[in-house]
Formats: structure tokens, sequence, C-alpha cells
């Protein structure tokens, strides 16, 4: 389901059988001459569209204007666009906080960019995490005042932790393709493993014609670029997030 589209009673369903609500999260930022803008989040938007085939989803309109940083060329005719950090956080605290005060417990933002190194994080994702912890945070001490961990009605927290009722766990933040993927899966930018996802999830924004205009050592790979192997991408990513908003 579509956020935008849905009725109240709608939402309220979806809220009463806690379905999962994902934000695909990226950037838009210069990916060579062969492919689109929006690669990152692209690439995300295509992938839940195959998952929502299969599974209740509620996708969030995307949100394109991440931290795509100038290291890979500058805007002036690439295109790229640059929002930093310290502008995200309260934009994405301010969202988070909403989508629980609505009634959501079961939220998740998917990235693709720059998630080589997720578990130390940058920018866009680091953002956005420290964000659903503080949109937590503050709908808690709204909802159950000043001290509420330290009172007694919470003093089943960690047995109810460990069990599984985790209020952490409402806001998450994934990368599109998990460690085990990478080992599996050509992980680059605008090469090999970007241009053949694009291939297979959204054609429309690759131009092959375009790859010998290219100068950056990162595209050199491109040139053997396959919808087919890009289709092994989706079928590893799809994978995952079944398994992810299955559970």
């Amino acid at each position: 389901m579509r956020y935008e589209l849905m009725l109240p009673h709608q939402i309220r369903a979806a809220i009463e059988a806690n379905v999962p609500v994902v934000l695909p999260l990226g950037v838009l930022e210069y990916h060579g001459e062969h492919l689109g803008l929006g690669m990152d989040t692209l690439a995300v938007v295509r992938m839940l569209d195959l998952v929502e085939k299969e599974l209740p989803l509620v996708i969030l309109p995307p949100f394109y204007y991440g931290a795509a940083s100038y290291a890979v060329a500058g805007p002036e005719g690439s295109g790229s666009v640059q929002v930093g950090g310290r502008a995200l956080a309260p934009f994405a605290e301010d969202l988070f906080y909403s989508l629980l005060r609505i009634g959501f417990r079961n939220i998740h933002a998917i990235i693709h960019h720059q998630t080589e190194n997720f578990v130390a994080g940058m920018p866009t994702d680091l953002a956005f995490k420290t964000a659903g912890r503080q949109a937590i945070f503050r709908f808690l001490e709204k909802e159950h005042g000043e001290g509420w961990w330290g009172n007694e009605a919470s003093a089943n927290y960690y047995a109810e932790h460990a069990a599984g009722a985790n209020p952490f766990n409402w806001v998450q933040v994934h990368p599109l393709m998990s460690p085990e993927i990478i080992a599996q899966y050509p992980f680059d930018h605008a090469g090999q493993g970007e241009t053949s996802l694009m291939m297979a999830l959204c054609p429309e924004a690759v131009d092959m014609g375009k790859v010998g205009d290219n100068t950056g050592w990162y595209t050199a790979s491109a040139k053997d670029a396959s919808a087919e192997l890009g289709q092994t991408g989706v079928d590893l990513i799809l994978k995952r997030l079944r398994k992810l908003f299955s559970s």
C-alpha cells in the first residue's frame, strides 16, 4: 500500500496488523554518464515494488534528498544534490516521531547509498539512525513521562527486551545489501554491479551507449554489466527483504 493513497480505516488496519512501514531512503548523485542520478534510491523503490507483490507493506513516499556528498564529482553540471546530516537529522526525527504518534511500531528505512561500511555509518544513514532513537525516546517520555524506565511499570524491561518486546526496534534503518550479499554480488559505484542492478530493475535509467563517455575509474567495469547479473542481485536482495519484513 502506498501511504499517500491510503484511507484512514486502512491506516488503522495496518496498525492493528503491525504491517511494516517502509521509507525508501537515498540521494540524487552523479553515477557517471550512463546512469540516472536517482540510482541509489531507485534501487530501493523498485525492490520494494517487488516485495509489495508478496507481502503486506506500507510504503512511504521516497526521500531522495540525503547527503550525496561531492566525493565523486562536484555539483556543477553533474547533478549531485547535497543536504548535510545536520539538516537531515531534525527532519528525520520529526518524521519518525509523527509515525509513532500515528500508531506505527514497525518502521523501517532502507538505504543503498554508501552502505559498504554500514556498521560504522555514513552521514545519511547515521542521521536517520540517530533520529530514530531520538524519536523513540521523545515518544516514550510523552506517553509515560520522565523517569518512565525507572518506575515500577518497567520492572520487567529486561525480560521483555529478551523476549523481543523492545521499543527501540520500533524504528530501524537497514542497508539494501547486507554484507552477505556484498560477498556474492559486486558492490561498486556506477560500475558493473550497480549498472547491472539498474538494467534489471529500472532499465529506463541506463544508457549503455554512454558508458564510453565515462572517465572515472569507478565506471570502468560498467562495460561488463548485464541484466542477467542484475537479476542475481535482485534475487539476493529480495530473499533478504522477504525475511526482514516477515519476521
